[in-house]
């Protein structure tokens, strides 16, 4: 069992050590610049970005040590964009600070946000289960979404309502439509080949990250930063800081 985590000592600066693949070249998170995108006109002409999510039916949120994960069961996918195929939805988790100056694993012109959304897909037109396609490098799609804090978010509140500093597994009862956690806009987004930022850091993911953000309540922000991680702290700042782009193209959807 690994003990990687977010502390001096097992943090992300040491994560190499115990996973090779963090020393690669294609790593994430990573500051994007916007005047350095290079908008790319495909990404919205014949082949934009869709998303087709099905709602959940009592969806399980599970705390993993590091964040919590909401298990997906039903089939929502998503095509386009920069995709081949299809990619269909496994889970999705947050990163978060312990306060809202911080938080998120990508920045935007060095600006950090107060958590992250990340909704993770693997390749289902090439390969049989998320498992056979975390390492291949066109195995994983990962759609970011950044968060500040504002109002209370109704569509994550199914969610924060069931979150409390004892939570192993909960349920979320009735339906839950991942879809209505998106931001209004999905057409604006940047893209570029990446990693998963937690070991074992396969680079493996085509990164999406979402030009529209949104927002959780203060409350909200509470019930995550109540949680404990697997060290029995509170978990908080649960983020990898941003790699280098090691020459890497960050194509933007927009002009």
């Amino acid at each position: 069992m690994s003990s990687w985590g977010y502390k001096p000592t097992n943090g992300p600066a040491k994560w190499a050590d115990e996973f090779p693949a963090g020393a690669g070249k294609r790593q994430s998170p990573i500051d994007i610049v916007t005047k350095d995108a290079v908008y790319d006109s495909k990404l919205q002409g014949n082949a934009p970005l869709k998303i087709n999510y099905t709602p959940e039916t009592n969806m399980q949120v599970k705390n993993t040590g590091h964040s919590i994960n909401a298990v997906i069961k039903a089939k929502s996918t998503i095509s386009g964009g920069p995709l081949e195929g299809k990619y269909t939805l496994e889970q999705f988790h947050l990163h978060w600070g312990s306060d809202s100056s911080q938080g998120s694993e990508h920045t935007i012109n060095g600006k950090t946000y107060a958590s992250e959304l990340h909704l993770v897909h693997w390749n289902s037109d090439k390969y049989g289960s998320f498992a056979e396609a975390a390492d291949k490098s066109d195995g994983l799609a990962v759609i970011g979404i950044m968060i500040k804090e504002g109002a209370e978010n109704a569509a994550f509140k199914p969610i924060s309502d069931v979150l409390s500093s004892d939570l192993d597994i909960a349920t979320v009862p009735g339906t839950f439509d991942p879809a209505k956690l998106l931001p209004e806009n999905i057409t604006d987004y940047w893209t570029y080949l990446g990693s998963l930022t937690t070991p074992p850091l396969y680079e493996s993911v085509t990164w999406t990250v979402l030009r529209e953000g949104i927002e959780f309540s203060k409350q909200q922000f509470q019930k995550l930063r109540s949680l404990k991680g697997n060290d029995g702290g509170d978990m908080v700042d649960n983020y990898r800081p941003p790699q280098p782009l090691n020459g890497r193209t960050v194509s933007a959807s927009f002009q």
